[in-house]
């Protein structure tokens, strides 16, 4: 007889947030992916273009964790169209031992949104400059929101512009944000206006033509880009990776094959097999990061099994904890 717990968002949401021991757990997986033997395969994605829709399936094994996860993460654009959120999904937590299913976690993407969001917090911590006070975030999603919530837990926000390409939309987030963060947050019409003068640029939409210019980046500016998952998706112009100082993959595998670093390989800015310093080898010493103030630094962040498995790892073991769940006996 095998035990399964299953949990659904509402319970998920009682025992995990985005905190301090959230970016915590993230940051140790950038960390296992530079220094353990980690198992983590291409992602498996079914684009459905009638719907504007794509599922993506990502997972890892990291040696000594008890589980794996797999995690199923469906994004259709179209959704809010209709009143529905543009993605969701579950997460499944299987024995490394065993291979039996310990926790179906029905979070309809609110893990994903939660470990996509301190992976830009994790980011930042480490290349971005350590006064960073004022953030441009580029989007008015739900990740959009968590973005900007991140970095007030690594860096020293006291002031954030929001633009998208619904204005009103962008004036609705920022409003809400400045009443949660109790910091002013402005809606910003121009895109080159909003990165003007930011110390840190986070751009989170599926935009298939860049929305950052190469030109516009200045001097100290950190920008992480978190929209580019697939391999039609480009939010940062391909000259802006030839430029910067500092290039930071999350898996140098993926992000030549699917982030913004693979269309400056297709543009001829950068060869397609130029080395690239990865987040964890960073997170854990083995590479520097930025290493000057006024180096532009840039993170093309695509997503990685390992942080599906990290966070469902942290809510499995949460859930024991609390007694949260449902417990299935088969």
């Amino acid at each position: 007889m095998s035990r399964m717990i299953i949990l659904t968002e509402a319970e998920l949401r009682k025992i995990i947030g985005l905190d301090r021991d959230a970016v915590a757990c993230i940051e140790a997986a950038f960390a296992a992916l530079a220094t353990k033997a980690v198992a983590m395969p291409p992602i498996l994605r079914l684009d459905i273009p009638e719907y504007r829709g794509e599922v993506d399936v990502k997972t890892a094994y990291v040696p000594g964790i008890e589980g794996f996860a797999i995690k199923i993460s469906p994004g259709f654009f179209d959704n809010p169209k209709i009143g529905l959120p543009s993605t969701n999904g579950m997460m499944v937590l299987l024995s490394s031992r065993t291979g039996l299913v310990q926790a179906l976690l029905l979070d309809n993407g609110y893990l994903t949104d939660v470990r996509t969001a301190a992976a830009g917090a994790v980011a930042a911590k480490h290349l971005s400059r350590k006064n960073t006070s004022v953030a441009a975030i580029f989007g008015a999603g739900m990740q959009a929101r968590l973005q900007l919530e991140a970095l007030t837990l690594v860096r020293p926000i006291r002031e954030a512009r929001i633009w998208a390409r619904d204005a009103a939309k962008a004036q609705s987030v920022a409003a809400e944000l400045a009443a949660k963060l109790g910091f002013p947050v402005t809606a910003i019409a121009d895109a080159r206006g909003a990165v003007t003068g930011a110390d840190l640029i986070v751009t989170t939409t599926p935009s298939e033509t860049p929305i950052i210019d190469a030109g516009w980046l200045e001097p100290g500016q950190h920008l992480t880009a978190m929209g580019s998952d697939a391999e039609h998706k480009n939010e940062i112009d391909p000259a802006a990776i030839a430029v910067a100082d500092v290039y930071v993959a999350d898996s140098l595998k993926q992000t030549r094959r699917l982030g913004e670093l693979h269309h400056a390989i297709h543009a001829g800015l950068v060869a397609d097999d130029a080395v690239f310093a990865e987040l964890g080898q960073i997170v854990a010493g083995r590479t520097p990061g930025r290493t000057r103030n006024d180096q532009i630094t840039i993170a093309d962040l695509t997503g990685t099994g390992i942080q599906d498995t990290a966070i469902a790892t942290l809510a499995f073991a949460r859930a024991g904890a609390a007694n949260a769940g449902t417990t299935f006996e088969s």
